[in-house]
């Protein structure tokens, strides 16, 4: 009779710890991509939109991505970067999200602790030398109070009034700064739909990556809507006058 081995757990190899699987590595290139996420504050909460396209390289190869979530009860995410460690991220907000859900203390995830949780585990990630290939919006009303900050691959935090991602942030953002800053208890809804319209339609004619099919998405004290994808009216007249290629 052969001998029985008994293997302890701590001695027991994982897969990707034999040799066969060759060396550790890390991702160095982000494949399946997003561009540009837009949001700013106004008078009654959190305004944000995103394209609904994932380019695979220069490719506009899916077009029917959600790249703005709701988590919790009044909190959105919205995402530029790599869309497999997007859904890594939203499974791992989703284990967050059942863990409170099975303690029923009456207590619900805020947005502050989401936007704290975000920055700790891509904080994490680079000092691991192994990023997450994002950038994150997190928006959302947290004890009445409107709360919009930005975390990126390397864990590098800020809020403000108003945060662009990608093209965003030289397209976008001087457009929100001529007419959001300074006024954000101000704004009606209806002007803050036609500010982010326009900021989106300025990222359709300059950045390449860019599709028109877009997702708008508030948060107010009343919670989280997100729009069915919609389409922007466009004129590429101007086009004709372009020369110098």
């Amino acid at each position: 009779m052969d001998p029985i081995t008994l293997r302890l757990p701590h001695t027991v190899q994982q897969p990707q710890e034999l040799a066969s699987y060759g060396p550790t590595t890390r991702t160095t290139q982000p494949l399946v991509t997003g561009t540009s996420v837009v949001a700013f504050k106004y008078k009654d909460g959190i305004i944000m939109a995103a394209d609904c396209l994932g380019s695979y390289g220069s490719l506009a190869r899916f077009r029917n991505e959600k790249r703005l979530t709701q988590v919790g009860e009044k909190t959105l995410l919205g995402v530029s970067g790599d869309m497999s460690d997007y859904q890594f991220l939203q499974h791992k907000l989703e284990d967050i999200i059942t863990h409170e859900y099975d303690m029923d203390d009456e207590q619900t995830l805020s947005t502050k602790s989401v936007y704290k949780y975000l920055t700790n585990i891509m904080y994490g990630r680079r000092n691991k030398f192994d990023p997450l290939w994002n950038a994150y919006v997190v928006g959302g009303i947290d004890n009445g109070e409107k709360v919009l900050g930005f975390v990126d691959m390397y864990g590098t935090t800020y809020s403000s009034d108003t945060i662009s991602t990608g093209f965003g942030n030289h397209l976008a953002q001087p457009i929100l700064r001529r007419r959001v800053e300074g006024r954000t208890d101000q704004i009606t809804e209806e002007e803050a739909v036609e500010i982010l319209d326009e900021c989106m339609r300025v990222l359709l004619y300059r950045d390449c990556r860019t599709f028109n099919k877009l997702r708008r998405a508030k948060v107010t004290a009343q919670g989280v809507e997100i729009s069915e994808p919609y389409s922007l009216e466009t004129n590429w007249t101007f086009a004709e006058d372009i020369v110098g290629y």
